[in-house]
């Protein structure tokens, strides 16, 4: 076996590259220079998605008994949206550089006040980032130089613009321009994307693309109850695109305009132990993720205090990612109470109640929220699994992705491609394979080329058809992060790839 040795750390550069030069991912509208926010999946990215998507809804719906599944319109009426509080209350503080007509949201604008000696000589002014608290201390040196100052910095204390004083607007810095003064105050920016439905464009015909899948299923709650004849505790899932008109998309497929969500409201009854549901949905989601390769270092919990809560959650806890740029929230688990049932119950004057047979009375439920970004997650998948590695002298990139997770399951590879007979037995296997996983054929280039090719991509199973192979009709299965090579039948290598793809 070949030693492998650690190259080195990557940043988002990396896996951008990747993305790009496999076909994983694309700019939106590229030839056209792109549209800010948004994203194509290729070949490769479209599988990896679905893979990732196929699993949370068989592991969420169909390997429970207690979760049923729908699937909402994006465009729903907007009543629907004045009473979740999204038409009023669904923004971001807004900066504006009345200089450089740069916008910024003010909760990842940070600045510091840099003092010497007690004394404040001036404020520094950063984008959100991991290198944040750097950039700031660099800026600081460079003022206290531009001023001539002595003594000793103070330590430099960063906080987010949302938090500056109407006095201190005058004196912080634009990251654009470094002139201070140049920022507005923060003001609200709605995210929501406004259309019109129908011929006629007033105020009668405005509708929204939704910002999230969660209220098509409070608004269907009664259907369900209706239809399906579930018994509380019992849980409503969705997954589906949503849009939010972001002031800043950021950070590739982690902040984009259009992306897709998988979201599942857990009904529980009235007088239930919600605590226990709540921690239960944070264990269950945080294996879960786990559970498909994501690295359990790079994960952790973030347990919102109460007063950052919204005014209607009882408890919030993201499960949070180190990615390259920062560790930021990856999946929300939220204690809502009954407020989104009571909001649409209200707005709409239908009874949205559950009746309680064994307590012989009607009640709101409440509810326990887990919801995850698929973009963010798929991100996270990438970031888990992307290392580089030195294997005798020769940098080899990998896509350490979960098997069931890896777009293309296995890679078929005759031994060389001038041998008919051989050609035609890798090509019989590969057949074979095609009816139950995504599998490659390659022949192209030497063996050890191709085995690099497949494992930038993630296959996490080469196979190749050699001489032996005509001989005794086994074949050799070269695993892609060990590269250990061992030789099964063609039934064992059936076998093999259904328990550990599937």
């Amino acid at each position: 076996m070949a030693e492998i040795t650690e190259h080195r750390k990557f940043g988002m550069d990396q896996i951008i590259g990747l993305c790009k030069r496999r076909g994983i991912i694309f700019q939106s509208s590229e030839i056209y220079n792109g549209v800010a926010g948004c994203f194509d999946y290729g070949p490769l990215g479209i599988e990896i998605k679905k893979n990732i998507k196929d699993i949370w809804w068989r592991d969420m719906v169909h390997r429970r008994g207690d979760i049923v599944g729908l699937d909402c319109s994006i465009i729903m009426h907007s009543d629907v949206w004045k009473a979740s509080g999204h038409v009023d209350g669904f923004s971001d503080p807004l900066v504006d550089c009345k200089i450089s007509k740069m916008r910024y949201r003010a909760d990842q604008l940070y600045f510091a006040k840099v003092i010497i000696g007690g004394e404040v000589i001036g404020y520094v002014s950063v984008l959100e980032d991991e290198g944040m608290q750097f950039e700031a201390e660099k800026q600081a040196e460079n003022l206290k130089r531009k001023l001539a100052k002595q003594g000793i910095l103070e330590e430099i204390i960063l906080q987010p613009y949302t938090e500056a004083s109407p006095e201190e607007y005058a004196l912080i810095p634009s990251p654009a321009t470094g002139k201070p003064g140049s920022l507005t105050a923060p003001r609200a920016f709605n995210l929501m994307f406004q259309t019109h439905l129908g011929a006629v464009v007033d105020d009668s015909s405005v509708a929204y693309l939704r910002p999230e899948t969660a209220q098509g299923m409070f608004v269907n709650f009664k259907n369900i109850l209706n239809t399906y004849r579930v018994k509380l505790p019992f849980g409503i899932a969705q997954m589906g695109r949503s849009f939010r008109n972001e002031i800043t998309p950021r950070n590739f497929i982690f902040r984009s305009r259009e992306f897709e969500q998988m979201e599942m409201e857990f009904f529980i009854q009235e007088d239930a132990n919600w605590q226990e549901w709540y921690q239960y949905w944070v264990n269950t989601r945080f294996e879960w993720l786990r559970s498909i390769g994501l690295r359990g270092d790079l994960l952790g919990l973030n347990v919102h205090r109460p007063e950052k809560l919204s005014h209607y959650s009882r408890a919030c806890t993201d499960i949070t990612f180190h990615y390259p740029f920062g560790i930021q929230e990856l999946e929300g688990i939220a204690a809502r109470g009954n407020f989104d049932l009571t909001q649409h119950q209200n707005a709409s004057g239908k009874n949205l109640e559950y009746f309680d047979e064994q307590q012989n009375r009607s009640y709101l439920p409440h509810v326990i929220e887990p919801a995850i970004g698929v973009d963010r997650l798929f991100l996270a998948v990438l970031c888990s699994a992307y290392r580089e590695e030195q294997v005798e002298g020769e940098i080899r990139v990998v896509l350490g992705l979960h098997p069931r997770v890896a777009p293309v399951k296995a890679a078929v590879l005759p031994l060389v491609k001038n041998r008919l007979e051989l050609v035609n037995l890798a090509k019989d296997l590969y057949q074979k394979l095609s009816g139950t996983h995504l599998v490659q054929y390659d022949e192209s280039g030497a063996i050890g080329r191709r085995y690099r090719r497949a494992d930038e991509i993630g296959t996490p199973y080469c196979i190749t058809v050699d001489f032996e192979s005509l001989e005794n009709g086994t074949f050799t299965l070269r695993d892609r992060d060990s590269m250990e090579q061992k030789r099964l039948t063609e039934s064992e290598i059936i076998a093999f790839l259904a328990d550990y793809c599937l």
